[in-house]
């Protein structure tokens, strides 16, 4: 029984997922508490066998050792960390049972079972494709948007190679230069663009140029995209939102003018440059359209819009309108572009977190944006006369309805300081996969124009689509309490 759109549904922290067999998920499901990286993620531990159970606010029966039913108060958790993970909608968890249960066969099989799981395959392949705008035969799933993003970059250096090796392909000067392929991405990319990037340019494979941001809006400009593209060039790589700071970026405008340029290039022999985004913050946060966008490619992450930790990658007109090449070489499956036998169930959960998107995502941003508005209404009101800055905010930018970043002033106020000293509220400074910079500041927020001081203090809360204004009272006043405490602290 799917639950009404758009009714607040977000308790997960207390009651746990429903009633279901934790080995049969393995570790889809996020576990509460848990510090990796250091940055918090999401757990169902402590939920009693699945049900609420619960007597009171903020309360939870915990089994004592001796196995009794000893209650005991536990201190209320408030999530706000939704830009790192979501927890699986119960929808989603359903779909995955289903096809663990009755779809267990071969998708390649023609026994009942396996065809079970080729058409949960295909239900899935259509929600994805309506989510994103595209047709289903664009789309191939993957582990997860770190292997869609490489897939893109890897596919567009092989190209580039294969069309060196083609007389006629590029003008005899850039044959005879022995030429490499040059991409095009920003400095606020996330690290599975950035880092096989700098790989291929480490391993002398490829040149890369990093635009930088706009200070003035946390954008990376089509301008100077544009002004950065080389006769060289194969690939424009610009994610559609920032994990950090939630601003989107121009990918429209970047394709629309890469697309004219385009002409001129095959007028003068050369080859198009392609445009791909990574959508993984995007989705389910707001529409997502690729005919809007005008992309060749464009990355999708499960996990990000409360689905399962597994991926998909979108390609405009696959391998007939935009080619593609395998990193992988198997069966044959996704039509050669990623072989393997398929992940039914997690493709089956992927595919029912689309439509869910599909069915309900006016709904999702409208709660979020009111939500995060309260939030910083309520943060700019507690902290107005200690200083307070809202990194987030770029005039004249669009920026996702459910992110704030911001810094509170103070010598001691360090974000990392700052969370450890929170006891209900579960966040992160930043990006996941910048958690190895230590008490360093964003390199995000810096390429940003954030003050290296205030970027230091940066605090990134993302809400969920059911997150209450309860709750955001609740961990402003934990962070209330926690810069009170480390105020007396560096006092004494």
């Amino acid at each position: 029984m799917g639950r009404k759109a758009g009714k607040p549904r977000d308790d997960w922290l207390e009651r746990g997922p429903p009633p279901i067999s934790a080995p049969l998920l393995g570790n889809c499901l996020p576990r509460l508490g848990e510090k990796s990286g250091g940055c918090w993620a999401p757990s169902m531990e402590g939920a009693a066998a699945g049900t609420a159970m619960r007597t009171g606010a903020g309360t939870l029966p915990i089994t004592g050792e001796n196995g009794g039913g000893e209650t005991r108060p536990r201190e209320r958790k408030v999530y706000m960390d939704y830009n790192a993970t979501t927890p699986l909608e119960p929808e989603v968890v359903q779909a995955v049972t289903e096809a663990m249960r009755e779809a267990w066969g071969n998708p390649s099989s023609a026994y009942p079972a396996g065809r079970k799981a080729k058409d949960m395959i295909n239900v899935a392949r259509e929600n994805l494709a309506k989510m994103v705008g595209g047709k289903p035969q664009d789309i191939i799933f993957t582990s997860g948007g770190t292997e869609a993003n490489n897939l893109v970059i890897h596919s567009t250096v092989k190209l580039f190679q294969e069309s060196q090796r083609s007389e006629g392909d590029w003008p005899a000067e850039q044959q005879a230069s022995g030429a490499k392929p040059h991409f095009i991405t920003c400095t606020v990319e996330h690290d599975s663009i950035r880092l096989p990037l700098e790989q291929l340019v480490k391993e002398g494979v490829a040149e890369v140029t990093f635009v930088p941001v706009s200070k003035l809006s946390g954008q990376a400009e089509a301008d100077d995209v544009l002004a950065a593209v080389r006769p060289t060039t194969c690939l424009v790589t610009i994610m559609l939102a920032n994990n950090e700071t939630g601003v989107i970026m121009p990918v429209s405008e970047i394709s629309r003018r890469i697309k004219a340029l385009n002409q001129k290039r095959v007028a003068s022999g050369l080859p198009g440059v392609r445009v791909h985004t990574d959508a993984a913050q995007a989705l389910g946060k707001r529409r997502v359209d690729v005919q809007e966008l005008g992309v060749d490619y464009l990355t999708i992450v499960g996990h990000k819009f409360y689905g399962p930790r597994i991926g998909a990658l979108y390609v405009r007109g696959l391998d007939v309108g935009t080619p593609l090449r395998p990193m992988l070489f198997g069966g044959g499956q996704e039509w050669n572009f990623r072989p393997g036998t398929e992940n039914t169930p997690m493709i089956a959960g992927l595919g029912k977190a689309a439509e869910l998107v599909n069915k309900n995502c006016d709904i999702y941003e409208a709660h979020m944006k009111k939500i995060r508005d309260y939030l910083e209404e309520r943060l700019q009101a507690v902290f107005e006369k200690k200083g307070i800055h809202l990194n987030s905010l770029f005039p004249g930018s669009d920026r996702l309805p459910n992110t704030c970043n911001f810094s509170i002033s103070g010598p001691y106020l360090q974000g990392r300081a700052v969370l450890a000293h929170c006891r209900t509220l579960l966040a992160s400074v930043g990006a996941a996969c910048h958690s190895d910079q230590g008490d360093l500041p964003s390199p995000i927020l810096l390429s940003c124009g954030i003050p290296p001081d205030v970027a230091q203090n940066a605090l990134r809360l993302s809400v969920g689509r059911s997150t209450t204004k309860e709750e955001v009272d609740l961990a402003v006043e934990d962070l209330r309490q926690a810069v009170t405490q480390l105020e007396r602290s560096s006092a004494s």
